[in-house]
């Protein structure tokens, strides 16, 4: 899977469990890395949210 953020391609478990955040953004599930998460969570939390 890649991030919504930034297209890096983010690691996954061997449990195939992904190592970041899924959001559901207007009824789409969307992936972030775990550093875009950081780096936008006032951004990222502000569109959740609506």
């Amino acid at each position: 899977m890649k991030c919504a953020i930034c297209g890096k391609e983010i690691e996954t478990t061997f449990l195939n469990k992904i190592k970041g955040n899924v959001l559901k953004i207007d009824g789409k599930s969307k992936v972030v890395c775990n550093i875009c998460f950081k780096n936008n969570k006032n951004d990222i939390k502000k569109k959740v949210n609506k």
